[in-house]
This record gives C-alpha cells, structure tokens and sequence, in this order.
C-alpha cells in the first residue's frame, strides 16, 4: 500500500515540474515595446507597457498573457488630438488599458490569446494573432488586433469605428 501512495505521489510531483518546466516567463523590454495604432481618422502609439508573460511555443495552451498601458501615454503626434483622444478614452477615471488572456493556442504560423480587454471601464472578449521568435534567453512577440470603439462606450465625435493595433515586444527570459 505505501508503494502505491508514494509512486502515486511520484507521479503527481513530476507532473507538476513537467508544468512548470514548460512555463517559460518572459521580462518585457519596456523600452522597445511599441504599441501602436491606426484607424481612417488618425494614427499614433502608447507608451509604458507593462506585461506579465508566461510563454511556451510548444505549449500555448498554457500561456497567460497580462499586460497594461497608460492610457494618458497617448501620442497623435498632435496636442489637440491627443486631449480628444485622452477625453474619448475617459483617462481621468479609467486611466490603464488592461488585457487578461483567457486561452492561448496554435493558428496558422503563429498563436492567438484570447482574452478580455479592458478599456474606459468596459471589458470585452478580443484575440490578439501574434508571431514569436526566440533564440536563447532573448525573444519577440509581434501581434495585432482589431478594437471597436463602440463596444467600449467611445462614441465621441471623430471617433473612428475600428482601430487596429500593432504589438512589438521584446522579452527576455526570467
């Protein structure tokens, strides 16, 4: 009987280090990060990235994305537009945009994250397609995703009604 307990205990104790093995987490390189954006009205970035990343490219299906922006770091590349901008998002009372993944898989040449994205107070189901490439302890994650406006309760005048969003994140192994 203590034979059975202990290789079942055995058992239990390497599967769980065969998880955490395949757990890779990642240190965003916070001053390469770009996230930008384009819509038919106007262009431009933010700044400030801030991400925790649990990333394996031979087991998406245990990745956990999260990862925050200040909202108030908007740049138009014109003053007027980025006070529009600022105004539209709500940065007073909400000031992080907020992204939680819920599943992580393979699709196509790359991987999607599915997740909740939080914006103005709002959160809503959204995938990000992303690519990565990696060679020892160094990485990149690029990626994209479409954001709607409305479903967020942006609904100012000269708010476009979809804006997509381009990701460049370098990592390095933790």
């Amino acid at each position: 009987m203590k034979k059975m307990i202990y290789a079942a205990a055995a058992v239990a104790i390497a599967g769980l280090l065969a998880f955490t093995l395949a757990a890779v987490n990642w240190k965003v390189s916070s001053d390469g990060a770009e996230v930008k954006f384009t819509s038919d009205k106007f262009d431009g970035s933010f700044g400030g990235l801030k991400a925790s990343i649990s990333f394996d490219a031979e087991h998406p299906e245990e990745a956990k994305f999260s990862a925050s922006i200040d909202a108030n770091s908007i740049a138009t590349g014109f003053f007027l537009k980025n006070m529009h901008a600022k105004d539209a998002l709500g940065v007073d009372d909400h000031p992080i945009i907020k992204f939680e993944s819920t599943a992580v898989s393979k699709s196509g040449s790359g991987y999607v994250a599915k997740g909740n994205l939080t914006l103005k107070g709002a959160s809503r189901p959204i995938s990000i397609y992303f690519t990565f490439t990696g060679k020892g302890g160094q990485g990149i994650f690029k990626g994209n995703m479409t954001v709607i406006p409305k479903e967020f309760g942006i609904d100012h005048n000269g708010t476009p009604p979809k804006v997509m969003v381009s990701l460049v994140v370098p990592v390095t192994k933790m």
